[in-house]
C-alpha cells in the first residue's frame, strides 16, 4: 500500500480533501474506514502526499555532506550560552541559526531539545531571541531558560537568508525548503552528545506556527509539536486585505507568495476546494504525537471557529489511536498574540510530554 501512495503522489493524482480523517483511500480508488492502525499508517502517508502535491517533493536526505558547522560568535546569559552557528544542510546550502546550550548541572547530562522556529519578520531568529519590537516572541531563550538545548534557525528570506533566491533552488516552494532545513536542525540536535535524542520537540508562532506542523507531519522525531496561531481550516484563513484579494483573486493569495507555496496560486486556484489538503490534516498527520495550539479568540488571520471546527474532527483520530491527552488547545483572550500565561501553559505541556522539570521557569515575567 506504501508503494501505491507513493504512485498516486507522482502521477500527479490529488487526494481529495477527506473530512471524515478515519477514512483513506485503497487501491481502487475507494474511500474506506479506518479501522486498524496499519490502515491509519496508509492514511498518513496519503496526507504527505497530498502536502508534497502542493510544497513539492521532500528532498532524498541520505548520502547528505557533512554538516561542517561553524561558530560565528557566543553570548553568556547567565544559565544558558548562546551561539551563533552556521552550517551546511545540504551541498550549496548553509543556513544560519542562534544555538542555545544551558550550564551543565552535571558531567555527562542529556538535556531534552526544542527546534524554535520564528515568525514573520526581518529579523528572522533574533526574533525568538527576544529582540526587536514584538512582546511575547521570545520562546527560543525562553526555553533555554528552563534548561533546554534549543536551534532557532532563520527562514528563508528572513534574517540572515534575506538574500535567499528561490528562483534558483532546488524546491517548489519555499516551504519545502524550510522543511528540509528544519529536519537537518533535528539531525544536528540528535548529534550532539547533551542531547537525548528521543525528547525533541518544536515550537513556533505565525510563520513558525505552521512550519512547526509541517515539519512535524513529515519528521516523526518530534515529539511534540506546539503551533501558536499557526492554522485555521482554509475556508476560515481571511488575510484581511480585501484589495490584495481581488489583485490576485482569492484570499488565499498569502499561501502562494515565493517564499511559501505558489502552487496554491499557478495549480489550485487559491481554491480552498481544490487544494488537496487541509490544516485538520496536517495535525492528524502528527496523531497520535503530541500537539498544542495557542488560539487567540481575536486573530484576524486564523479565524477561530476554524479551528474549533478542526480540533472536533482532529479530536476523534486521538481517540482512535488512544491519545487523546496529547491533544490540547487554548484559546486566550487576544488577539495574534503569544500571551505569557499561553507560552507558559504550552511550555508546561512540553516538560509533561518531554519528561523535564524547568531549571528557571520563574525567569518569564
Amino acid at each position: 500500500m506504501a508503494l501505491i501512495a507513493l504512485l498516486v503522489f507522482l502521477s500527479g493524482a490529488i487526494i481529495p480533501q477527506n473530512h471524515t480523517l478515519l477514512s483513506y483511500i485503497d487501491a481502487s480508488g475507494r474511500s474506506r474506514r479506518i479501522k486498524t492502525k496499519a490502515e491509519w499508517k496508509i492514511k498518513q502517508r496519503q496526507i504527505r502526499d497530498s502536502m508534497q502535491a502542493v510544497m513539492g517533493p521532500l528532498p532524498d536526505r541520505s548520502h547528505l555532506p557533512p554538516m561542517n558547522i561553524q561558530y560565528i560568535d557566543s553570548l553568556n546569559g547567565g544559565n544558558y550560552f548562546r551561539y551563533t552557528i552556521t552550517f551546511t544542510v545540504a551541498e550549496h546550502e548553509n543556513i544560519s541559526a542562534y544555538l542555545y546550550v544551558p550550564v551543565r548541572p552535571g558531567a555527562g547530562d542529556k538535556f531534552p531539545a526544542m527546534l524554535a522556529l520564528h515568525p514573520t519578520g526581518p529579523l528572522g531568529k533574533k526574533i525568538v531571541d527576544g529582540q526587536g519590537d514584538l512582546q511575547n516572541r521570545a520562546y527560543a531563550r525562553e526555553l533555554a531558560e528552563r534548561g533546554y538545548v534549543v536551534i532557532a534557525p532563520d527562514y528563508p528570506d528572513f534574517g540572515d537568508l534575506k538574500d535567499y533566491d528561490f528562483k534558483t533552488d532546488r524546491y517548489l516552494s519555499g516551504t519545502m525548503k524550510n522543511v528540509f532545513d528544519d529536519m537537518r536542525c533535528i539531525d544536528l540536535l540528535q548529534e550532539r552528545a547533551d542531547v537525548d535524542p528521543g525528547r525533541i520537540g518544536v515550537i513556533g508562532h505565525s510563520l513558525g506556527g505552521h512550519s512547526a506542523m509541517f515539519v512535524g507531519a513529515f519528521d516523526t522525531r518530534l515529539k511534540v509539536i506546539v503551533s501558536s496561531c499557526g492554522w485555521t481550516l482554509l475556508h476560515d484563513y481571511f488575510n484581511g486585505d480585501r484589495e490584495a484579494e481581488k489583485k490576485y483573486g482569492g484570499k488565499l493569495w498569502p499561501w502562494a507568495q515565493e517564499r511559501y507555496m505558489p502552487l496554491f496560486r499557478d495549480k489550485y486556484d487559491l481554491d480552498p476546494d481544490k487544494v488537496p489538503f487541509d490544516f485538520d490534516e496536517v495535525i492528524a498527520a502528527i496523531a497520535p504525537r503530541a500537539f498544542f495550539s495557542n488560539s487567540p479568540l481575536h486573530d484576524a488571520n486564523f479565524n477561530v471557529d476554524g479551528i474549533r471546527q478542526g480540533i472536533v474532527r482532529v479530536s476523534k483520530v486521538y481517540d482512535f489511536l488512544h491519545a487523546r491527552g496529547n491533544l490540547q488547545v487554548c484559546y486566550p483572550e487576544s488577539e495574534h498574540d503569544f500571551p505569557t500565561e499561553a507560552r507558559l501553559q504550552a511550555y508546561r505541556f512540553i516538560d509533561k510530554i518531554l519528561n523535564h522539570t524547568a531549571v528557571h521557569p520563574s525567569q518569564i515575567k
